[in-house]
């Protein structure tokens, strides 16, 4: 009888080729997070939902290590040695289907593409060097956001949402001008790095401080997007403030919301023609502002992005420029409440 081909065995390589692979990709998993937790700081500085996936990816890989250690051929054959006196009764070398290595080989390769997704989300830390940095008042930090205030009361805040993967403190010395000008402003820091994870997490910070009477919300890059979703279903928020962004839903009838789009000529990101594109999706009063030579990294001290523009104008005036749009637009915010 021929023999079915689901049940044939590739050989005594079989169990080889999956143990050893296996031990790779367990130990790619515990590489990887050990490599973002302890090399980057913006890891464990930032929302503590990444540094808990990063922990429990590697305890399962020390699991998996674990069970494939206990089935290992070597640990057998060291087990039937310690209760058996005789090598006749040893038992054969298991053998796999040719089913189950590929089986195990596909499962292997997406644990890798796990892996990698957890690279993807190491995030751009913050690299000082761009504004200057002096801001008046304090500063606080909690585990999901950090919060400057002016010396004074204010009664005009900026609850921002950082671009994906950023680190939230990269957008502190950029916002600082605004402190200095007597707003609050409270930097979110988004589960995993992606502000579309928690669009709402704008509520909590507003929550937290009743005296302030006129609300904005901004972002920068995919962050300008989780703040237009934001100002869009709440409507006491009377101001949006874009850096080099856009909202994916029309924003059109909100008629009520100022807007001010800042963007860069040579962002390579949200290039010019998405900015232009834009205009359609905000009201009729939305304001724009270009800083002509700027690129997207520009928005937030973090270094260069993959995918950019090359910028024409050094990083402090550029961010000059930005920070100077941004107070003039808090300023009537708070004039108008």
């Amino acid at each position: 009888m021929p023999e079915e081909p689901g049940n044939h065995e590739p050989g005594s390589l079989g169990p080889a080729v999956l143990r050893w692979s296996g031990v790779l990709t367990a130990a790619a998993l515990i590489v990887v997070p050990l490599w973002m937790l302890l090399g980057n700081s913006a890891v464990l500085g930032g929302h503590p939902a990444l540094p808990a996936l990063l922990l429990t990816a590697g305890a399962l890989a020390l699991v998996w290590l674990f069970i494939l250690a206990k089935h290992s051929t070597l640990l057998r054959r060291w087990s039937l040695n310690l209760h058996r006196s005789s090598n006749n009764n040893r038992r054969p070398q298991r053998s796999v289907t040719r089913w189950q290595l590929v089986r195990g080989l596909a499962g292997r390769i997406v644990v890798l593409g796990l892996v990698a997704g957890l690279a993807w989300l190491n995030p751009f830390p913050y690299q000082p060097g761009g504004a200057d940095g002096q801001t008046t008042g304090t500063a606080t930090e909690d585990a999901t956001s950090i919060t400057l205030a002016p010396e004074g009361k204010a009664t005009a805040g900026l609850v921002f949402y950082p671009g994906a993967r950023v680190d939230a403190r990269a957008y502190r010395d950029i916002l600082g001008p605004l402190v200095n000008a007597g707003h609050l402003v409270v930097i979110l820091k988004a589960p995993l790095g992606i502000p579309l994870l928690d669009t709402s997490q704008a509520r909590g910070a507003m929550d937290g401080h009743p005296d302030v009477t006129a609300w904005a919300v901004g972002g920068h890059s995919l962050g300008g997007v989780s703040a237009s979703s934001f100002a869009k279903s709440n409507p006491d928020v009377t101001g949006l403030l874009l850096f080099a962004s856009y909202p994916a839903d029309s924003l059109a009838d909100s008629g009520n919301l100022s807007v001010l789009s800042i963007s860069g000529s040579n962002d390579g990101l949200t290039t010019p023609d998405k900015i232009a594109a834009s205009k359609l999706l905000l009201p009729p009063t939305a304001s724009f502002a270009t800083v002509q030579g700027g690129v997207h990294a520009f928005f937030g001290d973090y270094g260069e992005q993959p995918g950019d523009g090359n910028p024409d104008v050094p990083r402090d005036q550029a961010q000059q420029q930005i920070a100077a749009e941004s107070v003039r637009f808090m300023d009537r915010l708070r004039s108008a409440g």
